[in-house]
């Protein structure tokens, strides 16, 4: 066999294995592509999964907040309706009394006034209201306040000369200071 022959076979055998290696090539990137177009199938069926949970869940959250919305809005307009319920009673008992007026000189209506007046305070403080007291008459301003003034050779510091209205707490907060005459010190002329 010439040399050009041997060159030609050389070259065709060469050839048909690059052909082999460029098939096998093929073979092993179609492989590893199917596998890629499998995952990417598999990543998208699982974000379709989560976006389907995130909106369910973002739904749900939606629904919880109305709910919790509506409940607080019936907390708001029936919370007083125990209370409400208790303040009836002593609505009965004042129309009691006004039915009863003109008995024995309005003794039993006095007494009964009385009686009322004790129920309804005793209600409200069950709730938690409680009167100021007027300790050893010493004005307090975070407690009282001063309606009228008298000053007074006789004190040496404010104190209380007269309530004219109640004060009260709610659960240790001030709702409404005691109005109260307060006697002052003279000022020096």
């Amino acid at each position: 066999m010439s040399a050009g022959n041997k060159d030609d076979s050389q070259a065709r055998k060469d050839r048909s294995q690059a052909g082999k290696d460029i098939s096998q090539e093929i073979k092993t990137l179609k492989s590893k592509l199917s596998k890629k177009e499998k995952e990417i199938k598999l990543f998208k069926k699982e974000q379709e999964e989560s976006k389907d949970k995130y909106l369910r869940l973002a739904a749900e959250m939606d629904n919880l907040r109305k709910r919790v919305e509506k409940e607080k809005e019936d907390h708001y307009q029936y919370a007083l309706s125990e209370f409400m319920k208790e303040l009836l009673v002593v609505l009965d008992n004042f129309e009691r009394a006004l039915e009863s007026e003109g008995d024995e000189n309005g003794k039993s209506f006095r007494e009964g006034m009385r009686l009322i007046h004790k129920q309804y305070m005793d209600l409200l403080v069950k709730k938690g209201l409680r009167p100021i007291e007027l300790h050893d008459k010493k004005f307090d301003p975070n407690l009282h306040q001063a309606f009228v003034t008298e000053e007074s050779e006789e004190v040496e510091e404010p104190v209380i000369g007269e309530e004219y209205q109640k004060g009260y707490s709610l659960h240790e907060r001030l709702i409404r200071p005691a109005l109260v005459k307060v006697i002052v010190p003279k000022k020096g002329e």
